[in-house]
């Protein structure tokens, strides 16, 4: 169902325009119902030709007119942004953070006070419809704001609701991932190159095997373990790449880092 509401955005990179154009194809919005704004004019020409929104040169302008507002800048970014925007987001707004580390109250403090706010964490594969978000309500969010918004972010990809002591690991597992996911598919291409296969065709073969395999865990519901079972037949090739992995200690190494991610996350 598409929205009558206003939907804004501060901020108009990479991450909200994946987001704007997943609700406009999806057709949960419309583009006279999105506007934004963004550090530079030549951006906010550039994404008001690409999806036809409404675009301000002015971040207070957007403020004012959301009915649910996207705070799409980085954490960095916070305190000079709400500091300029806090006098005119009007009290019904409900104010949505696409930022790693900034906790709710951390930005109700920001605000002055409290308001209706909402963490959330999208993944780049939202550029594609894939993306994956971990969402977060603050207590003055009731049951039905909350869905609205979970419904826009399902545009592009899942989206759920998640406590917010949650969304550290949110940032680790999902928000973070996709750029161990390239590394290793980065790896496996080099691997295919190292044994004559041409490099687009190996990224293709690839970054194939692992959408395939992802889709095949979900729909089938298997547990991964069952499912790499499935693929190590006995005293095949398989089960001895699988024990080289082991080897070099690829499950290890994978906690560590994401523990790293989830540590640095709780900092910004």
């Amino acid at each position: 169902m598409q929205t009558s509401k206003k939907i804004g955005f501060i901020g108009l990179g990479n991450m909200a325009t994946a987001m704007i154009g997943g609700m406009l194809q999806k057709g949960v919005a419309s583009p006279e119902n999105i506007i934004g704004s963004a550090r530079t004019a030549a951006t906010c020409r550039r994404v008001a030709e690409q999806y036809g929104i409404i675009t301000y040169p002015s971040n207070t302008e957007v403020a004012e007119q959301a009915d649910i507002l996207f705070l799409a800048v980085k954490p960095q970014f916070f305190p000079e942004v709400i500091g300029e925007i806090r006098e005119t987001v009007p009290s019904h707004a409900l104010i949505v953070s696409v930022a790693a580390g900034k906790t709710l109250r951390e930005i109700a403090g920001l605000f002055g006070g409290e308001r209706k706010l909402v963490r959330c964490m999208p993944n780049t594969p939202a550029l594609v419809l894939e993306g994956c978000t971990g969402v977060c309500a603050g207590d003055l969010v009731n049951p039905e704001e909350t869905e609205e918004v979970l419904a826009l972010l399902r545009s592009f990809g899942v989206a759920e609701s998640v406590p917010e002591r949650l969304m550290d690991a949110v940032v680790g597992v999902s928000g973070s991932s996709p750029a161990y996911v390239f590394l290793f598919l980065e790896a496996m291409a080099d691997a295919a190159v190292a044994a004559g296969m041409p490099r687009g065709q190996a990224y293709t073969f690839a970054a194939q095997a692992v959408l395939g395999s992802a889709k095949l865990m979900l729909q089938t519901g298997k547990h991964p373990g069952e499912l790499k079972d499935m693929v190590c037949s006995p005293g095949g090739a398989t089960i001895q790449a699988v024990k080289v992995l082991e080897e070099k200690g690829l499950r290890a190494a994978v906690m560590d880092a994401m523990e790293a991610c989830m540590e640095k996350s709780g900092k910004l």
